[in-house]
């Protein structure tokens, strides 16, 4: 049997700021695979709260990988909006982290997925703030992303709807009200896990 392997590339929201580390996305996908009887190694995570496309890049270029994965995710670009950097600058980073994330899974574009950038505008952590042009400027965020996905023949995975759900449902915020609860990534574990599951079966 496979024992397979997958890394997940990002920021505050792949490595599940705030929760216990089972309950992020990526772990959450290994543990419903595990469940179906795949043999899944723990996820290798290079991710850290606070990083933009570009600080991505410093991690990755510092970081020692495997020759090869056999899955591989990314979600990048929340503090690019954050901080105010340009869309135009987030495109050609992003390009540039989607390739080499496709050069990790071995070229297979079949073993990659891209998530879109959830929606902190609606966050209790966003009171003070303009939460209606701070989800416009996701939407311009995640329209080049899925663009950049789709051109590259990468899946992509939209979970910015459910992240604005958190407006009415605290549950599914961490303590922080900003970042997701387990719960949340729950919904984003399975869309994962039934992508990678198509592509093993």
């Amino acid at each position: 049997m496979n024992n397979y392997s997958y890394l997940a590339l990002g920021d505050s929201y792949t490595i599940g700021e705030l929760l216990p580390f089972a309950d992020n996305y990526p772990n959450q996908t290994v543990q419903l695979l595990r469940k179906d009887g795949y043999a899944f190694m723990a996820p290798e995570i290079v991710a850290r709260t606070g990083w933009t496309t570009d600080e991505l890049q410093t991690g990755i270029n510092t970081h020692i990988f495997q020759p090869v994965y056999d899955f591989v995710t990314l979600l990048i670009g929340v503090n690019n909006q954050y901080r105010g950097r340009s869309p135009e600058e987030y495109e050609g980073q992003f390009t540039r982290l989607l390739d080499q994330a496709l050069r990790f899974a071995g070229n297979r574009k079949d073993r990659v997925a891209v998530l879109s950038i959830p929606d902190w505008g609606i966050t209790p952590f966003a009171a003070n703030q303009d939460g209606l042009k701070i989800g416009q400027e996701i939407d311009r965020f995640n329209e080049i992303n899925q663009r950049v996905s789709a051109n590259t023949g990468i899946h992509y995975i939209y979970i910015t709807a459910w992240t604005r759900e958190a407006a009415n449902n605290p549950a599914l915020l961490a303590s922080d009200g900003l970042h997701p609860s387990g719960i949340e990534y729950n919904r984003w574990a399975r869309e994962v896990y039934t992508f990678f599951k198509s592509t093993i079966d």
